[in-house]
């Protein structure tokens, strides 16, 4: 076994500072963040973390610069025929400009997210919000500042932006569905062009995500799943037109900063959606993903909505692992199955994919793709690695490379990734998953994977064509297999049209010589195995020799003492070399799927029938197999985030830089802010970081046709 403690010797506790915050190994109190705009250490409460989002996205989406904001700046406010001192919590000037009220541009009012419970969250409009657009008028003042134009109200549950017109006769506010670019201009009655589209901020994407829902869910009245698959239409029809336009078609999928607040503005937005919807459904018929029966139902208030929220920003130059995160939390809060469809937790994909490092001339299956965390985590995996080859890893991808980058991309999925499920709305699902981050559905089949290549679904001849089985004379096309099969005794299989093709693997009976305790086959065959043991064999067979897999395994499979699974774990031997067994801690998918289980990674390399056969001649070969065990992931059982502590329990900080591509007063430049954020106390980066020590120490077990291939290059 590996250990994977880390030992912390950090200095003995004082008072938080702006140094302790700033360096990596010493601590920030608890009851404190860093502030986004100082840098330095806070009070945390409810209010200033919807702030230091808040501030954030300002940045990466508006294009603020951070010196061009201030936090709590006091504004004079006429009250009553008395002028009193009122604090903006945020306050934006113009760019450069000294921090008075002269140069104030916009004004920012945070309040503390409400509790989530269990009831749905119904937004409210600007009709229910007088008191809170009375507080931005006030802030705003009346016509003696022409130039403060713009504000904003939010507790990260609902979000109000309005706009103030001086004139003549005073001053007038109007409700508006966004704020514009920093240096912008809005108001034209035009839809934005291309270039002012905004890249979205992860955490800001994954609120608008979770807003448009519901909206849906509360304001509409829908179930969660209905809800879901409206958004999914609406957010299919957003991607399409980003890509048509790039082709130089006229933008559909937009809102005038009026249209949302009008009758016939709202009916506009309707006819424009519904429009470009059947244009989706026509474009996605062949492979399937849409029918005439899909409908856009959503009154023209709801549409009109959606609509202003997603229209902003620019999916296809926004960060990949943004786009995925934001979708993955969405779909697994409304997909999560009932009949042992777990969804995988991020970090075990991540760990998944990093181990087994697909490259971009590999065909990548998931069998059991889910929403296809597994395909998007190995879509990333691939521009992370494009990024390297640019030198530019761990920043924003430039408008060149981000087309570049989704070309690869597109090109990639279309050749080489594959998925399937049993359930046809996991395939849509997986297939918009995929749409977000590649531009395009991929190959996902409507199939039930263990009984293939036999099966009645839709998906079944298309999969028989492009990933057929390794068995007898095929070779098989798969080089990378991961998945995450159902488990559980509850789900048996037990249709001996499926079982039938398993018999001369691992659906045999098995028991122990009495007298030497030796496993041998027994004459009765079983009647019902549980899926996760067949899927071995599913797996094994369905990638080439020397291909690799990396499957979710209840503990049981590997660990119990009883001749079954004894048996299963000799026909893996058998049939592959075994790369690394890493355990994961019970938090791991009880927070992101709410099963109470102990779970194992396993990860495996097909043998060659030459490889086979030496060892069945008596050449075994000895090898060492990495083990790891995992103690943290990073949360507790609640899903609450842990950090690393010091000995006497303070929070660990670590200093990283932020960079964003942004335009200051009209020039395009790159801005570098360096940033302190908590340690995460997760072992899976580390575990990670020493199975690549391990290999480099002991290769991969007999031939392996990547560094063969890479030898030619």
């Amino acid at each position: 076994m590996t250990d994977f403690e880390t030992l912390l010797a950090t200095p003995e506790q004082k008072a938080p500072t702006e140094t302790d915050a700033g360096s990596m190994g010493l601590h920030l109190d608890d009851g404190y963040l860093v502030d986004f705009l100082t840098n330095e250490p806070v009070k945390d409460n409810g209010k200033e973390r919807v702030r230091q989002r808040i501030l954030r996205v300002l940045f990466h989406e508006y294009q603020v610069a951070p010196e061009d904001m201030a936090r709590d700046f006091p504004i004079k406010v006429g009250l009553d025929g008395k002028t009193r001192n009122k604090r903006a919590d945020i306050a934006v000037f113009a760019s450069g400009a000294e921090h008075i009220e002269a140069n104030l541009r916009r004004v920012v009012v945070c309040k503390q997210e409400p509790k989530r419970g269990k009831n749905v969250v119904k937004l409210r409009d600007l009709d229910q919000m007088k008191t809170e657009q009375a507080e931005l008028e006030a802030l705003l003042g009346a016509e003696d500042f022409p130039e403060r134009r713009y504000g904003m109200w939010t507790d990260n549950v609902d979000f109000f932006f309005i706009e103030k017109e001086s004139g003549r006769f005073g001053a007038t506010y109007h409700q508006r569905a966004d704020w514009p670019l920093a240096d912008g201009t809005v108001g034209s009655g035009q839809v934005a062009s291309a270039q002012q589209l905004r890249r979205a901020e992860p955490e800001m994407l994954k609120v608008t995500f979770r807003r448009c829902h519901n909206y849906i869910h509360g304001n509409e009245g829908m179930p969660k799943d209905a809800a879901f698959w409206q958004f999914l239409y609406l957010l299919f029809a957003k991607m399409y037109d980003e890509r048509e336009a790039r082709n130089g078609s006229t933008r559909r999928f937009y809102t005038t900063m009026t249209e949302p607040y009008e009758a016939a503005g709202r009916a506009a937005i309707r006819a424009r959606i519904l429009d470009l919807f059947e244009d989706v459904k026509k474009q996605y018929a062949g492979p399937g993903l849409f029918t005439d029966r899909d409908q856009i139902t959503l009154s023209e208030r709801a549409l009109a909505f959606i609509v202003s929220e997603l229209a902003p920003y620019d999916l296809g130059r926004t960060d990949i692992d943004a786009k995925g995160l934001a979708y993955q939390e969405l779909v697994g809060t409304n997909l999560r199955g009932d009949r042992g469809q777990y969804f995988t937790p991020r970090g075990a994909v991540r760990l998944m994919i990093e181990v087994l490092d697909p490259r971009e001339d590999e065909t990548v299956l998931d069998p059991t793709c889910g929403t296809g965390g597994f395909l998007h985590a190995t879509l990333t995996h691939l521009h992370h690695k494009m990024q390297e080859e640019d030198g530019t890893r761990g920043l924003p991808d430039s408008p060149e490379q981000s087309e570049r980058y989704r070309d690869r991309l597109r090109k990639y999925a279309d050749q080489h990734l594959f998925g399937a499920d049993f359930d046809p709305f996991l395939v849509r699902a997986t297939s918009m998953n995929i749409m977000t981050l590649a531009d395009t559905p991929g190959n996902v089949f409507h199939m039930d994977s263990l009984a293939f290549p036999k099966g009645h679904l839709s998906g079944v001849a298309s999969a028989s064509e492009r990933i057929p089985l390794a068995k007898g004379n095929a070779p098989g096309v798969v080089d990378v297999l991961l998945t995450n099969p159902p488990f559980g005794a509850d789900i048996p299989v037990s249709d001996e049209s499926v079982l039938g093709d398993f018999r001369e693997g691992v659906a045999k009976s098995w028991s122990r010589d009495k007298v030497t305790g030796e496993l041998r086959e027994s004459a009765n065959l079983p009647g019902a195995l549980a899926p996760e043991q067949l899927f071995v064999q599913r797996a094994i067979e369905w990638i080439k020799p020397g291909g690799r897999l990396g499957i979710v395994l209840p503990n049981g499979i590997l660990s119990n003492p009883g001749p079954a699974d004894e048996g299963i774990r000799r026909f893996i031997l058998r049939e592959c070399w075994v790369l690394a067994s890493i355990e994961l801690p019970v938090e791991t998918f009880i927070v992101d799927a709410n099963v109470n289980i102990l779970t194992t990674l396993l990860f495996l390399k097909r043998k060659t029938d030459e490889e086979k056969t030496a060892e069945e001649l008596g050449d075994v070969i000895s090898y060492p197999v990495f083990m790891a065990v995992a103690e943290k992931v990073g949360v507790d059982r609640r899903g609450n985030e842990l950090y690393k502590r010091t000995p006497n329990g303070d929070v660990i900080m670590e200093t990283f830089e932020e960079t964003e591509y942004i335009t200051l007063s009209g020039v395009p430049r790159t801005r570098v802010v360096k940033r302190s954020r908590p340690v995460v106390d997760n072992d899976l980066p580390l575990i990670v970081e020493k199975y690549r020590e391990f290999r480099e120490h002991h290769p991969i077990p007999g031939f392996d046709p990547r560094a063969d291939k890479a030898a030619g290059e």
